[in-house]
């Protein structure tokens, strides 16, 4: 499978369905930023200039249908916190985000971590997850599902859930620090290298199966940024010196 390395985002097949939806997870082709952040970086804190990444992010969010005033994002702390956005803004402390309201997006930044988006298609709800290691941990999949349920009447059932395109398990190498709180199922040990490998995909594919969303509503992104760098930031591999990507979602209002 290959990605057109043209493009501004991906758009994942699981929500191709919903033509009211707007979702994607950016790559890092069509920007203005110059190198190490080449080319479509949309992080303001990576070190590159603001005004490129603002030009970046008008051109990814334009290109989507919506404008960058349209989104609910959030400075992220690598926590379990989880909120309702009833409008769009700048927040802080918060690595999920869920909203009922079309034309609010919501989305999240990442390099590696794990980007995860929910739609429930009974209540239009939709949510944006940023799960890294400790996020992963700390069950933010299952607790993002449960503010769903609380707060729009969600059932998992009804749920379609897009994996994003993160560090897979063959280039997140940890120590024990990290292993430790992942079950095998999630982690291995490669006696060459000294290291645990762990597989963050698997660890919240099994959340999203746990709380109920049907497996085949569920789509795992093949691809991983470590490996596929030349179509996605990451950094592990890049550094300080890494471009950030998006995912987002969102209802258009002109159903």
């Amino acid at each position: 499978m290959t990605v057109p390395t043209l493009s501004l985002a991906y758009r994942p097949e699981i929500f191709t369905k919903f033509p009211h939806l707007i979702a994607a997870q950016s790559l890092r082709h069509g920007g203005v930023s110059p190198a190490p952040f080449t080319s479509l970086n949309l992080g303001l804190s990576s070190g590159d200039e603001r005004k490129n990444v603002l030009e970046n992010r008008n051109r990814f969010f334009n290109n989507l249908g919506f404008q960058p005033e349209d989104i609910a994002l959030s400075y992220q702390v690598h926590d379990d916190k989880v909120l309702v956005a009833t409008q769009p803004g700048n927040y802080e402390g918060y690595d999920a985000i869920v909203t009922n309201s079309p034309g609010v997006f919501v989305g999240v930044s990442i390099a590696d971590c794990t980007p995860i988006l929910i739609y429930d298609s009974s209540s239009n709800a939709v949510a944006a997850i940023h799960a890294g290691w400790k996020g992963t941990m700390k069950q933010i999949v299952s607790k993002t599902l449960q503010t769903m349920t609380q707060h729009f009447g969600t059932n998992p059932v009804n749920c379609f859930a897009y994996i994003g395109t993160c560090i897979s398990e063959c280039a997140f190498e940890v120590d024990a620090d990290v292993a430790d709180y992942f079950t095998s199922d999630y982690k291995r040990w490669d006696s060459e290298k000294n290291k645990f490998f762990v597989d963050l995909k698997q660890a919240n594919f099994s959340q999203l199966l746990k709380a109920g969303i049907p497996k085949e509503q569920v789509e795992v992104s093949p691809f991983c940024t470590v490996e596929h760098n030349d179509n996605y930031f990451s950094y592990r591999k890049e550094g300080k010196k890494s471009g950030r990507m998006f995912v987002v979602i969102g209802q258009r209002t002109n159903r």
